[in-house]
């Protein structure tokens, strides 16, 4: 997989003049290329608008400056964008990388204390589909389920790979359906 970005993302702090930013808005910044075959462009007014999309919903789900959003996604345009939302609220993304194991996913999770974790449905690599919601399931069902306030973490849930995942009623959120809330 290959994510390329290019040199400006945001332009909330730049300097540049508004015609500026707004022909940089139909630009290519964000190139995603995964398997099999799949390949996802972004513009930087698309990245921008999708940033503002995501921060709003975390927003909504209690998300203020200094709280914790744990990322556990795979190399996808979703992680991007979670970055730069964490960014546009002044939370602290931590990753809970792909990769980690039940065990250390438990540790990861409470260390982490993170209000909302974001996490895919499942991931392609390798050639074969992997499970990323399942394994988060397992560590969140043998760890805390809180944060350090004593409220409920939630679960958003991307949808990279079209596959049935066990849903947990009121802590579990489509990302999509989360985005397109007004």
């Amino acid at each position: 997989m290959l994510i390329r970005m290019l040199r400006r993302v945001t332009s909330e702090h730049a300097d540049d003049a508004p015609e500026v930013q707004d022909r940089d808005a139909s630009r290519i910044a964000l190139t995603w290329s995964g398997e099999p075959g799949r390949l996802e462009e972004l513009t930087h007014g698309m990245l921008l608008d999708q940033a503002a999309r995501a921060a709003a919903a975390l927003a909504r789900l209690g998300v203020r400056a200094g709280d914790k959003v744990a990322v556990h996604l795979p190399l996808v345009p979703e992680s991007v964008i979670a970055t730069l939302a964490c960014g546009r609220l002044d939370a602290i993304r931590t990753t809970l990388p792909v990769s980690l194991t039940v065990p250390e996913l438990v540790t990861r999770t409470r260390q982490s204390d993170a209000r909302v974790l974001i996490t895919a449905d499942a991931a392609f690599w390798d050639g074969a589909v992997r499970p990323v919601k399942a394994v988060l399931d397992h560590a969140l069902a043998r760890g805390a389920t809180t944060d350090a306030s004593g409220q409920r973490r939630t679960v958003l849930v991307v949808n990279r790979c079209s596959r049935p995942v066990s849903w947990q009623p009121g802590r579990d959120k489509w990302w999509h359906e989360a985005l397109a809330e007004e």
